[in-house]
């Protein structure tokens, strides 16, 4: 006769809400906010390329802070510079226009291979992500383990999703289209993706018998 044991409990901590929105907010607008925005302003006072330039040149200038002033940058402010410094070599690598458009399957497709190859490692990119845009708290459970793996891997497989559309699309429409599809696609795809995880998240933690603690502010 088999005994089912019951699933071990504990709980994971996460920052006071109003920390944690202003943690998740700065992160993001620092990763992606400040380098998308030197990146439309000087498109639209200069050219695409100018752009791109403007926009690697904040992000690595981040980078750069960052390290002097704590010795380290978030992993979402590194994917950032990767993608915008592969869309930058690409589109200034010749004035041909489907080069410009290889910009976009190429950054994805790198995407893809960094979340493929931390996924399988005792710290999966999510893992990083997560602590540093939630702040949410390492916990030693192998169940949340193999939930952050599986959802790299998720990750990977989504961002291989968007090469091959990209990659498509290249060919079958016309720049303009290209340009708007990509960008509806892309938000679809990352809206989706961060349910997915969410619901996917909330399920294990269930599962697991591990509850959501806020912290006092």
């Amino acid at each position: 006769m088999l005994i089912r044991m019951p699933a071990p409990t504990g709980r994971l901590e996460l920052p006071h809400p109003k920390r944690l929105i202003w943690q998740a907010g700065w992160s993001v607008a620092e990763s992606l906010g400040l380098p998308f925005g030197a990146y439309v302003v000087i498109t639209d006072l200069v050219s695409p390329v100018a752009g791109l330039l403007a926009g690697t040149g904040v992000v690595w200038l981040l980078i750069a802070i960052r390290k002097l002033v704590s010795g380290s940058a978030s992993a979402l402010l590194m994917i950032s510079a990767l993608i915008l410094t592969i869309q930058t070599a690409v589109a200034i690598s010749t004035g041909y226009l489907w080069m410009f458009e290889l910009q976009f399957p190429l950054a994805n497709l790198a995407m893809c291979v960094v979340f493929a190859r931390t996924a399988p490692t005792r710290k999966p990119l999510v893992t990083q992500l997560a602590s540093e845009v939630v702040a949410l708290k390492e916990h030693d459970h192998p169940g949340l383990h193999r939930f952050f793996q599986g959802a790299t891997w998720f990750w990977s497989g989504l961002f291989l999703l968007l090469t091959l559309g990209m990659g498509i699309m290249m060919v079958t429409e016309p720049f303009k289209l290209f340009m708007l599809l990509s960008t509806m696609v892309t938000l679809g795809l990352t809206a989706f993706g961060a349910a997915v995880c969410a619901v996917w998240f909330f399920a294990v933690l269930r599962r697991l018998g591990i509850r959501l603690h806020f912290t006092a502010a």
